[in-house]
C-alpha cells in the first residue's frame, strides 16, 4: 500500500514539474490542459505496454503486468476533470465541447473508469492471467467509450 502511494505521489510530481519549472509562464488553462493530456499519455502508456504482453509482443511477467495495473489504477484516481476546465474548449485540442455540455456523462465515464481499474489492479495482483485479461479488457471499453463520446 504504501509503494503504491509513493508511485502516485511521484505521479503527481512528475505531471506538475513542467509547470514549476516554468516558472507560470502558462495560463492556468494551459497548465490545465498539459496536466489533462499528461494523465492521458501516462495512463496510454500503460495500456499499451500490457496490452503487448497480452497480445504476446511481450513476453509475459505477472509481476510487472502488476505492477502496472497498480500504476494505471493510481493515475486513474488522480483529478482528471480539473484538466477540464470550462474556459479549456479549444479546436487544437481533442477534447470535443461535449465534454463542457454533458459533464455528468463526461465524469460518469471517468468513474467507471476507476472502477475498472481497480478491478484489474486486484485481477492482476491475483496473478490469474485469464482473469487481468478479462479486466484489462473492460479498462479498454471504458476508454474507448468516453473517447468515442468526447474525443475529436
Amino acid at each position: 500500500m504504501r509503494q503504491t502511494r509513493c508511485r502516485a505521489l511521484l505521479l503527481c510530481l512528475a505531471l506538475a514539474t513542467p509547470w514549476t519549472a516554468q516558472g507560470g509562464s502558462e495560463s492556468a488553462v494551459e497548465q490545465a490542459i498539459e496536466y489533462r493530456e499528461g494523465l492521458m499519455e501516462v495512463l496510454g502508456w500503460n495500456m499499451k505496454r500490457m496490452g503487448a504482453m497480452l497480445k504476446g509482443r511481450q513476453p509475459w511477467d505477472g509481476a510487472l503486468f502488476a505492477r502496472r495495473a497498480r500504476d494505471l489504477d493510481a493515475a486513474a484516481r488522480l483529478d482528471l476533470l480539473a484538466g477540464f476546465p470550462e474556459d479549456s474548449v479549444s479546436d487544437e485540442s481533442d477534447a470535443k465541447d461535449e465534454i463542457w455540455l454533458d459533464w455528468e456523462t463526461f465524469s460518469g465515464h471517468l468513474e467507471t473508469l476507476r472502477r475498472r481499474t481497480a478491478a484489474l489492479s486486484a485481477a492482476a495482483t491475483g496473478g490469474d492471467r485469464e482473469a487481468a485479461a478479462r479486466a484489462f479488457a473492460e479498462v479498454g471499453k471504458a476508454c474507448k467509450q468516453c473517447h468515442k463520446a468526447f474525443r475529436k
